[in-house]
């Protein structure tokens, strides 16, 4: 007899935060439908997942678009099978000074980081609820919890998905479905690159492994926790203290990290 393995899906899979979750997942037992709107790279990140064992399925589709969001859903549908694991990890991200960068850039970190978040999180979550049963993990990140001076976009989207979630942990109590919030730091990806902040302080400076972080928020999410900062201790340490510092403290010290420039050399 064939055992049927369970199914998870993960948006911004071709790299980074989004691979790691998507290869520690098949670790786990679970057959994968991963997306990114890079065909090239998704089928390489497929093919090394393959490699290892993983069944997997790719669905190449710009979720920043609502039909490509809307078909990227109704992909996962075709396979038959109910979804049990949805990593929500998609997002991007743009530096600068907000009256200097371009209106569609930000735009788009809407589309993406919001938009799509919630699209999908509402196509989900309601077949989820039929079959009482399910968890959706969203990648946020730490900047959620501070002001974000020349992030002034990126960090406001991940404050939504951080009231987002909380909202819906709410909601769904005794449904037996969960969300959980992965709150990452500065993480080993191409994040800083396509955000045109290599030249910044905190583009410069060492980032936490994503495999470490992928790993503690799916041990966060199979334990039905509602968040968890995850990677170096360094990381957490941060989110600490951004705890207990005053909305202004917070912006001058994410002002000094993002400005352009604040990581070049003198």
């Amino acid at each position: 007899m064939t055992l049927i393995r369970p199914l998870a899906v993960v948006t911004g899979a071709s790299s980074g935060i989004g691979f790691e979750l998507a290869r520690q997942l098949a670790g786990r037992g679970f057959d994968l439908v991963i997306n990114s709107e890079d065909s090239e790279r998704l089928d390489e990140a497929a093919a090394r997942l393959r490699a290892e064992g993983a069944h997997v399925e790719t669905v190449v589709a710009d979720l920043r678009r609502f039909p490509e969001a809307e078909r990227f859903y109704e992909a996962t549908r075709t396979t038959g099978r109910p979804v049990d694991v949805v990593a929500l990890n998609a997002g991007v991200g743009h530096g600068g000074p907000f009256l200097e960068t371009d209106l569609v850039d930000e735009l788009e970190i809407i589309d993406l980081n919001v938009r799509a978040t919630v699209h999908l999180a509402k196509r989900f979550l309601c077949d989820m609820a039929d079959q009482a049963e399910g968890r959706i993990l969203v990648t946020s990140s730490i900047a959620s919890t501070v002001p974000g001076p020349f992030q002034a976009v990126y960090n406001a989207s991940k404050s939504f998905l951080q009231s987002f979630v909380q909202a819906l942990q709410n909601e769904l109590r005794g449904t037996g479905v969960s969300v959980t919030s992965l709150m990452p730091g500065p993480t080993e990806t191409d994040f800083f690159h396509r955000a045109d902040m290599d030249d910044t302080k905190v583009g410069r400076q060492s980032k936490d492994d994503p495999a470490q972080v992928a790993e503690q928020g799916l041990d966060a999410l199979f334990a039905g926790r509602t968040e968890v900062v995850a990677g170096s201790v360094k990381t957490k340490a941060r989110e600490l203290v951004n705890k207990v510092l005053p909305d202004g403290a917070k912006a001058e010290a994410h002002r000094r990290t993002a400005a352009p420039g604040s990581g070049r050399d003198s």
